[in-house]
Formats: structure tokens, sequence, C-alpha cells
């Protein structure tokens, strides 16, 4: 679950109003921690454990029993040291906005809790949505998920129109929190769009050498992390130390259980085709975003063909990238993993990754591994 949809829980099931700053821009530089938030009970306490930076947490528990008491958002904006900045990820000195809003959980009409209540239903369904708040006045929300529902209003429809488009373009490029001003005639307002999805998450088919690499680059690049395979003394906790999941059984059972989203990279290294043809069976028609097998194109080809006879159309069967992997000439177990790591983000990214993927076959000279090549 999403740091601050739990964070908002607590303040829930404590039926107080708390106020809720969120770091929203950084003046001359993209801040690390953009998107950052904190919350702050009406005593100034904070709650959870995420927080913004050192500094700008002061000035935002003092202004949040402000905030609190007579229910206006603030934007506070704030010029840093460059220590302080240093801090927030900035490389010199600079200034911040800090949106701080009252969120009041004992009220259904909240706009805040009416968005974010939006934006978990999406998220627990495995969609992305976007909070749209208001810089310039009023508390009014506006929750947009990738799917086009919305939920509650800036106070304009015209304006809830474009922030609507604007936030579904910013979800179809997967771009992350934000400000943007959002042009209607001769006005243009500000708005913060507050990115809310479920993480990415990397499938890896097979326990193998190429499969312990890749789980450490997937975690890296901030993915979720789950390995697949039928044999026990394979998918062990000890192979795999920073995998979120690890499921020992039926790959096909298995794979009808995942059901990938649109944020699922599947990765089928089993190089076995009593496990590979029924995995592609369930993921081929799934909605996952990248579907990649180990293998020669040869190999690749005999595949599709046994799809095919299977009833696959070609567009289906055209969605299965082997070789797999960019052109980076990899002949390691690491160095296949990077591969299939820098074209998961390649496909993220939308970026068009064919090119680089013509390269000519290259076996690879382990036990592990006989026969694979990589593109």
């Amino acid at each position: 679950m999403s740091e601050l949809l739990e964070q908002l829980a607590s303040v829930a099931a404590s039926g107080r109003p708390a106020a809720l700053a969120t770091l929203v821009a950084a003046a001359g530089a993209t801040p690390k921690k953009a998107g950052s938030t904190m919350w702050v009970s009406e005593d100034g306490t904070p709650l959870g454990s995420v927080t913004i930076g050192g500094c700008v947490d002061t000035r935002v528990i003092e202004r949040a029993e402000r905030v609190i008491a007579t229910g206006r958002p603030e934007l506070l904006r704030m010029t840093l040291g460059d220590e302080d900045a240093w801090e927030l990820g900035l490389t010199c000195g600079g200034e911040v906005d800090v949106l701080v809003q009252r969120v009041d959980p004992s009220s259904a009409e909240d706009p805040g809790v009416k968005a974010y209540a939006a934006a978990r239903v999406a998220y627990e369904a495995g969609r992305a949505s976007m909070v749209v708040a208001r810089l310039d006045e009023g508390r009014e929300r506006l929750a947009v998920d990738e799917s086009g529902v919305t939920t509650g209003t800036l106070g304009d429809d015209v304006l809830d129109r474009h922030a609507t488009d604007v936030a579904l373009r910013r979800l179809a490029s997967a771009q992350t929190s934000g400000v943007e001003r959002v042009a209607i005639g001769d006005e243009r307002t500000p708005l913060f769009f507050e990115r809310l999805a479920p993480p990415e998450t990397v499938v890896i088919y097979g326990a193998s050498h190429v499969a312990i690499s890749l789980a450490v680059f997937a975690r890296e690049l901030g993915m979720r992390v789950v390995v697949v395979d039928g044999r026990e003394r394979m998918a062990t906790r000890g192979r795999f130390p920073t995998a979120d999941e690890i499921h020992v059984g039926m790959p096909s059972e298995i794979a009808e259980q995942l059901r990938p989203t649109k944020r699922t990279y599947v990765v089928l290294l089993a190089h076995d085709y009593k496990y590979e043809l029924p995995v592609l069976r369930e993921v081929l028609r799934s909605d996952a975003a990248y579907i990649g097998m180990l293998g020669s194109r040869r190999r690749g080809e005999s595949i599709r063909s046994m799809l095919s006879d299977d009833g696959f159309t070609t567009s289906e069967l055209s969605r299965l990238r082997t070789p797999i992997g960019l052109m980076i000439g990899a002949k390691s177990a690491a160095e296949i993993a990077l591969a299939i790591a820098a074209e998961i983000v390649a496909v993220r990214e939308g970026r068009d990754a064919a090119a680089a993927r013509s390269m000519p076959n290259v076996p690879v000279p382990t036990a592990d591994q006989r026969e694979i090549v990589v593109g």
C-alpha cells in the first residue's frame, strides 16, 4: 500500500482532523523527495515516519495548527540554504513550495477524504490515479483514475474538464507528481497533480542465475519482485533475499492467480517448454506491459508456432519478446539480467527498442543457461 494512503488510514482511525503537508515544487531544480508528505496532529505532533526535511518540517508544524483551525489550505514558500537544500535532494540552495491542507476523517464530505478514498479504490484495483489540488485557493480536490473515473471537483466545471485531461495525460505517460498551470481563457490556474499508483512488478518465472541478478536490478529500479519456480530448492529466500514474493508450485497455476496488470513485467527464464507454454497461454492475453522469454530466435519461432496452433493471433504473439533484452553484447548471467532490465525500462518509458534488439544470437556456455541467447 502507498505510504500516504497507509498514513491516511492511521489518521482516519484517530477520528481527529490533521494537517497534510506535501512538497509540491522546488524552484530551479527537481528535488529527489518531490511529493514527500508528512502529517501533523492538532497538538503539533508529527504523524508517520515520512517527513519532508528537517528545517521544512519545523515550519510546517508551526503552520499546521492554523490550517487545522481555519480549514483553509496554505502554500508555504521557503528559501533554503545549501545544507538544507541538500537534504531535500537539491544540489544547492533554492526555494521549495509546500502545500499544507486540513484533512478531517470524521467528515464524509471532506474534499481530501473523498479524493483519497477514490484514489485508494483505484490503487487496490491495480489502477493509478491523480489527486488534483488548487494552489491558489480553496480546499477542493479532484481525483482522476486512469480509467477516466473522476471524484470530487475543483469548484469549476471547466477547470475540472481541463484538469482531468491533464491528469489523464500525466497518467498515460507515467509522469510523477508535479505542478502545472492550466489555462482557461486568459487565466492560468496552478494545480498540483499528485500521482498515486501501485508499484510496478517484475514477475520472474524460473529461479535461475539470471533471475538472481534481475531480482536485484529490478529492486534497484524501485519495482516489486515476484519469483516463481516449480523447484523448492531453487526458489528460496537465500537465493532471492530481496524478492517481495516467492512462489513455489506449478507456474501456469501461479500465473493464473497473479493476474498481470499494465504495471506488470513478465520475464520467463525457465528455458523449458513444459513451463513456458502454459505460462504464455495465461499472460499473452493479459494486460502485462512486457512479456519476455529467454531463448534464441529459432526457439522463439518454434514457441510462436505452437501457440499459433492453439489459436493465438499474430498480434498476440507479437507481444512476446525473444530474444530478450537490449543489445549490449551480454554473455554472463548478470549481463543478461542487465539487458533485460534495460529493455523493461525502455518499454516503461515508451521508447521503441526494436532497433536496439537486433543482435546476432550469442550462446551462453553455462549449464544453468544452456542454449540461451539474448537480444
